[in-house]
């Protein structure tokens, strides 16, 4: 009896065991792919697939510049800059005359209408000349003529012949000394612009070589003190002078700003009489001769 008990027994103990439902001989419970839990959970936590921008980004930024190209960049940098101050001190010097009135901007052009004129004149006159000398009968006497009016014109224009002629007076008052060489030397430059012929500061004849210098008793002109008021004798169209010292940001308003007035009148006779000594150049000699 005992011997059929332990043959029951044995056979019991022999018996497998149940598996998990869902399970497979040697798979790990929950999975149908042979997976462990841990590579499964890796399989669905993977990097998703990187697409072509994602690619292009990455190789653009962080940028990596060599020495050359940091370089270019930096010359473009301040190639722009230059640039823009230009473009930016070009629109700032057109500001006074955008912000000029009407009649003031129809004055300055007619101010650049009258210097062309002028000039298309003095051609005409130049080639009236050359006819003349061309088809005179007595050329010597006519060539004679032209060479002592044209000594008479240079000598107005080297300051050794007293001219006279339509023109204005510039007065210039300056109670507080804020009137400087340089201002003096801008009225100048206006009124040669402008069309001045013969011009005389006070006592003293204005030639192309004229120059102002700062002196410790107030300003010198051709070495020559000159005191205030400051008085310019002018010779040229009274049209075109005045009008030219009375433009948006001109002289007028150049000395105001110094506490300085500017009186100018316009006269049909000015007369210029202060001359320079005539000098005899040392090397210089006329290549006709």
């Amino acid at each position: 009896m005992s011997s059929g008990r332990d043959d029951g027994m044995s056979d019991e103990r022999e018996e497998p065991e149940n598996t998990a439902p869902g399970s497979t001989d040697g798979a790990t419970p929950g999975s149908t792919d042979g997976t462990t839990p841990h590579e499964h959970r890796a399989h669905e936590h993977a990097a998703p697939p990187v697409t072509g921008r994602q690619r292009l980004v990455a190789g653009l930024w962080p940028p990596r510049l060599s020495r050359a190209q940091l370089t270019v960049a930096v010359l473009l940098f301040v190639l722009g800059l230059g640039l823009a101050i230009q473009v930016s001190s070009t629109s700032d010097s057109g500001g006074a005359l955008r912000g000029a009135r009407k009649e003031d901007l129809v004055r300055i052009l007619t101010e650049l209408d009258n210097r062309t004129q002028r000039l298309e004149d003095e051609k005409r006159g130049l080639e009236s000349q050359r006819s003349e000398l061309e088809t005179s009968s007595n050329q010597a006497a006519e060539a004679l003529k032209q060479t002592q009016a044209k000594a008479q014109q240079l000598g107005v224009l080297a300051g050794t012949v007293a001219a006279q002629g339509p023109g204005i007076t510039l007065t210039i008052t300056d109670p507080k000394g804020g009137v400087e060489a340089d201002s003096l030397l801008d009225t100048l430059q206006e009124l040669r612009a402008a069309g001045a012929e013969a011009i005389q500061i006070n006592d003293v004849r204005v030639v192309a070589d004229t120059y102002f210098t700062e002196g410790a008793d107030g300003v010198l002109i051709d070495g020559h003190k000159v005191a205030q008021p400051y008085e310019f004798k002018v010779i040229g169209n009274p049209q075109d002078l005045e009008p030219a010292l009375n433009i948006p940001g001109g002289v007028v308003q150049t000395l105001e700003k110094e506490q300085a007035t500017a009186d100018v009148v316009r006269s049909q006779k000015i007369v210029v009489s202060a001359l320079r000594p005539s000098k005899q150049p040392d090397y210089a000699r006329s290549s006709s001769q």
